[in-house]
């Protein structure tokens, strides 16, 4: 994710999750909880945290 447009904010990441090959997901923005992602079975890489 490389924008904090609102319409990536509010992604169904249960859906992500099923029609991606993988659950990787890139996020730039720091749009995301490092830890709400883990516990949606995600692979979150986020950018510049401390």
């Amino acid at each position: 994710i490389v924008t904090e447009w609102d319409a990536f904010r509010a992604l169904d990441l249960r859906r992500v999750k099923e029609l991606a090959n993988a659950p990787v997901l890139v996020d730039l923005r720091n749009i995301y909880n490092p830890d709400d992602m883990a516990a949606a079975g995600f692979t979150y890489v986020s950018v510049g945290r401390a």
